[in-house]
C-alpha cells in the first residue's frame, strides 16, 4: 500500500478573514496572527512526520503561500462547501485531511494516523466541539463528504454514521481541542502572545 499523503486546509491569514469566531476576542489582526500560528505549527509537524503532503489553500494566490510557508505543494481548494473541497483532494488515495485549527496535533499523530491506515479503511481523530481533526482514508468512500453539517457538532457522529453505512469501522486517534472560538483561547495561553 502506498505511504498516505497528508492534505493540509488552510487559508491566508488576512485580517478579518482568518479566525472570524475569534476576531470577538482578539481583533481582526490578532485572529489572523493567531491562523498563522497554528498553520506553521501544524505544518512544523506535517514536515516532522515525513510523510508527503501538500497545502490545498484559499483566500490568496499560491505563490502568497510560498511566499510565507516556504516550498510546499500547493493546490487551490476551489469553489464549493468543505465537503466538496475534501473530495476533490482525495485523489491520490491513501490521504489524510487535516486543518490548521488543533494546536496539540503533533507528527506522531500523524505518523500514527499512516500507520493506521495500513490496516484499516479509515481513520478518524475526533474534536472536543463534535467535528474532527484529522480523518484518514485508504480508499475513496462515496458520500462520506455529502450532506454534512460543517461547522457543527454533529460532524463527528454524521461521519461516523456514514461510515458504519458502507460497513467501514474506523480507527479513533486521540480526542483533540480545536482553537476555533473565544472561549477555547483558555487551554492555550501562550497562543495568542
Amino acid at each position: 500500500m502506498a505511504i498516505p499523503r497528508v492534505v493540509l486546509f488552510t487559508r491566508y491569514p488576512e485580517p478579518g478573514r482568518a479566525k472570524t469566531r475569534l476576531i470577538p476576542a482578539l481583533g481582526p489582526e490578532g485572529a489572523a496572527a493567531l491562523h498563522r500560528r497554528l498553520t506553521e505549527h501544524t505544518l512544523a509537524a506535517v514536515r516532522a512526520s515525513d510523510l508527503p503532503h501538500e497545502l490545498r489553500v484559499t483566500g490568496a494566490p499560491p505563490d502568497a503561500f510560498l511566499e510565507w510557508l516556504g516550498p510546499v505543494e500547493i493546490a487551490d481548494q476551489g469553489e464549493g462547501d468543505l465537503g466538496e473541497r475534501l473530495e476533490r483532494a482525495g485523489p491520490p488515495y491513501p490521504t489524510l485531511f487535516i486543518g490548521a485549527d488543533a494546536p496539540d496535533l503533533s507528527a506522531d499523530l500523524l505518523v500514527q494516523a499512516s500507520q493506521a491506515l495500513l490496516n484499516r479503511t479509515a481513520v478518524i481523530g475526533p474534536a472536543e466541539d463534535g467535528g474532527y481533526w484529522l480523518l484518514g482514508l485508504a480508499q475513496p468512500i462515496t458520500g462520506i463528504f455529502r450532506d454534512i453539517a460543517w461547522s457543527s457538532d454533529r460532524v463527528f457522529n454524521q461521519t461516523i454514521s456514514r461510515l458504519a453505512a458502507t460497513g467501514v469501522t474506523p480507527e479513533l486517534l486521540p480526542r483533540l481541542s480545536d482553537c476555533d472560538r473565544p472561549e477555547d483561547l483558555e487551554r492555550w495561553p501562550g497562543l495568542t502572545t
